[in-house]
């Protein structure tokens, strides 16, 4: 016999999604009337998959969107030991829902890629934050671009602990080489908001610089990013 969700609610029960009213279940909610209508704990809960004895899995993502203070963009920032915080959400669960918050980055980060042409450190910044913004630990980007300033491709170049990424100039060079890049930028994350360039920031973007010029590859600007905003070493004068 179904149950209506409002029911069990005011019951203060917590009965299986499978015994829930169709018209309630995420899965055929999705099927029926397209994604858009779900909640976000509505869309974690067909990720998770099923729930508990104790809560279904809507209610598991309510309660890992409540730690992540209903914000998707503080959950982009979890990893997969703290999602995994959350009662009735081991390894698998833990990780699909990690590989969805990274495609959502990605596909963030190549709107409209095909055409772009980069003017500015804005429009830099306008393809790093999906892809960097929310990381919980330093992130290195490297956008290849052509003489023209147009976007061939990005990789994430390095990544590390949540105050440094180790650089190797070998690595950044050798895709600029690989995708006839002509100019190169660069981006990193400081997950601890401060967007001040560090000391180890300058010396390496100097190294970085200096061995372009011996390429002929010119590095327009290296971008941190935090949640406060961003910083320009271009827009300083620090190149």
């Amino acid at each position: 016999m179904n149950v209506n969700l409002k029911e069990q609610r005011n019951q203060g029960q917590t009965a299986p999604i499978k015994d829930w009213a169709p018209n309630d279940r995420p899965r055929e909610k999705l099927l029926t009337q397209g994604p858009q209508v779900l909640s976000d704990a509505e869309l974690l809960a067909i990720l998770l998959g099923t729930g508990s004895a104790q809560k279904s899995a809507v209610d598991t993502g309510r309660e890992l969107l409540l730690q992540a203070k209903n914000s998707l963009h503080e959950l982009g920032k979890r990893d997969v030991q703290s999602l995994k915080d959350v009662k009735g959400i081991g390894d698998a669960k833990a990780v699909t829902i990690a590989a969805a918050l990274e495609l959502g980055r990605r596909r963030a980060g190549e709107q409209g890629e095909e055409t772009r042409a980069l003017t500015c450190s804005k429009d830099a910044v306008k393809i790093l934050r999906p892809l960097i913004g929310d990381r919980h630990t330093e992130h290195l980007y490297v956008l290849f671009l052509s003489r023209s300033n147009k976007l061939l491709h990005h990789a994430c170049i390095s990544h590390g602990g949540t105050t440094s990424a180790i650089v190797d100039p070998k690595v950044i060079f050798g895709q600029a080489l690989l995708y006839k890049a002509g100019k190169i930028m660069l981006g990193h994350n400081h997950p601890s908001g401060n967007l001040t360039p560090s000391q180890s920031d300058l010396v390496v973007t100097r190294k970085i610089k200096a061995a372009g010029e011996l390429l002929e590859i010119d590095l327009l600007d290296h971008i941190i990013l935090s949640d406060e905003g961003y910083y320009s070493f271009m827009e300083h004068g620090d190149l």
